[in-house]
């Protein structure tokens, strides 16, 4: 049945709810599929491909972001010859995502969140002309169907699936900006989760530019530290006010930008020092993290000769400082565009 949701076979905990749904991804190859064998696409074909939950909730959210998304549209997007080329390279992908291992995704995500974090998502592999993949809603997680293995598919759910739980189980205080903008970090932690942990290559599945990406950007670990560390001392000290924080911020994302590499270098020396429930721990409690690294950073060095960069402590200090409410901008989680 086209419709219907593909649960886990696996039993997971009672606070973790996951299925994937591929039903608009299977309702677009079905055109596909009589496009290839010359039947004509009866109205019937749309009417099922838009009624899809995939396609309504993926349309629901490009409205949400402003942008245009229309019935017909899509259509000639799927009557695409260039879609039509794809289409077995579509099927392989699709049914291979399908048997992916989300219990084990989904493991590696609560390895790295306090006991008990709530998990619930429905993942949604959509086939699409943006290529994309975002999480809506909290719950939803969209992935563009692209042909790569499905361990890298596996690797991001994990990491969507960290992102997920950590709101849920460590909400932060309404009009904290300058806390927010800390749990940027999370890309690293969320990060380390789904690689595995501090002993594996986080982007063992990933693709060729995002390696290099990676590469690059922790053998410039430093310099990247101290670039994020002048934006948060510029927020600090009043420097960077305004819509000017957010745009400053969100520089740091990129393919893998300081964001992730930064943080989930902060995050492994963390838990290799302090040990994974500090690490937890201070995520929960964000403006604790710059202390709690400064203090792993200086173990770090006594355990293995490398010197690490270290927080100012004038930003360790405004960590410390009460909440207030700015108009700063939100610093919570880009997703993937």
């Amino acid at each position: 049945m086209l419709l219907a949701v593909c649960l886990l076979a696996t039993v997971l905990p009672s606070n973790v709810q996951l299925a994937i749904q591929p039903d608009e991804a299977r309702a677009v190859l079905s055109i596909l599929d009589e496009r290839a064998a010359g039947t004509p696409i009866r109205p019937a074909d749309w009417q099922r491909l838009f009624a899809t939950e995939g396609y309504v909730r993926l349309k629901q959210r490009e409205h949400s972001m402003k942008r245009a998304f229309e019935d017909d549209d899509f259509r000639r997007f799927v009557l695409s010859e260039a879609l039509l080329q794809q289409r077995a390279a579509l099927h392989r992908v699709v049914d291979d995502w399908s048997r992916a291992d989300l219990a084990a995704a989904a493991e590696r995500a609560l390895a790295y969140l306090p006991a008990g974090a709530p998990i619930r998502a429905t993942i949604y592999p959509v086939i699409k002309p943006l290529r994309n993949s975002f999480v809506f809603e909290g719950n939803a997680i969209f992935l563009h169907v692209a042909d790569e293995p499905r361990a890298a598919f596996e690797t991001t759910i994990a990491h969507e699936l960290h992102h997920i739980g950590y709101n849920a189980a460590c909400p932060q205080p309404e009009g904290d900006h300058f806390g927010e903008w800390i749990t940027a970090f999370g890309e690293g932690l969320a990060t380390l989760a789904a690689g595995g942990g501090p002993d594996h290559d986080p982007q063992r599945y990933a693709k060729p530019d995002v390696q290099k990406a990676w590469a690059e950007g922790m053998r410039d670990y430093d310099g990247n530290f101290y670039q994020v560390e002048s934006f948060f001392l510029d927020i600090a000290e009043g420097r960077l006010k305004g819509d000017a924080i957010p745009d400053r911020g969100f520089q740091f994302f990129g393919l893998v930008g300081p964001w992730y590499t930064v943080g989930w270098k902060m995050c492994a020396v963390i838990e290799q020092t302090l040990g994974r429930p500090a690490l937890i721990e201070a995520f929960c409690r964000p403006r604790t993290l710059f202390a709690v690294y400064n203090r792993a950073a200086a173990l770090w060095e006594q355990r293995t000769g490398e010197k690490l960069p270290r927080w100012d402590e004038r930003l360790v200090e405004a960590a410390k400082g009460p909440v207030t409410q700015s108009a700063s901008g939100s610093g919570s989680r880009r997703t993937a565009e």
